[in-house]
């Protein structure tokens, strides 16, 4: 039996979920920890989306959910965020965007954890897994003032002008 614990759910532009959750596989074969992988179809609708991804959270009986997305923005986080919010009380959902490979092993490593501690342990393995693997030539840029994502992050990228 299962202790409980929050579930996974990657939803990503296909097909990174599905390839994301064998990558989990590769490292956490025997955890017994719940992973689901949604890949959304290029133009997919958004309503779409949520439907298929209530559906498959409606077939499991974990009550809290880690939902990692792709790109703040994008359809697969702007479902999982429109399902979040319309969850009932009886369901928690955390949707984090910015998915990668350190970030859902940092999640599968503490997965006995309670959903907030497991969002936080989710998103200090991304940004501690993301560094230089090998000396620059030339000095880095200064980085940009840091600011909040928007959807016209997005948009700038679907619709050149």
């Amino acid at each position: 039996m299962r202790c409980n614990m929050p579930a996974v759910l990657i939803v990503a532009h296909a097909p990174l979920a599905s390839a994301l959750k064998a990558v989990a596989a590769h490292v956490y074969a025997d955890c017994g920890h719940p992973v689901a992988a949604l890949d959304v179809p290029q133009n997919a609708d958004v309503d779409a989306v949520v439907a298929l991804a209530k559906d498959l959270i409606d077939r499991e009986s974990e009550t809290e959910w880690l939902v990692l997305t792709d790109v703040f923005g994008a359809t697969p986080c702007n479902a999982m965020t429109q399902l979040a919010e319309a969850a009932p009380p009886a369901r928690h959902l955390r949707v984090v965007a910015g998915v990668n490979v350190p970030m859902l092993w940092r999640t599968l490593c503490y997965a006995d954890e309670p959903l907030d501690r497991l969002t936080a342990r989710a998103l200090a393995g991304a940004q501690q897994g993301t560094v230089i693997a090998a000396p620059a030539t030339e000095p880095l840029p200064a980085a940009p003032a840091a600011r909040e994502p928007t959807v016209r992050d997005q948009d700038d990228h679907h619709h050149p002008q």
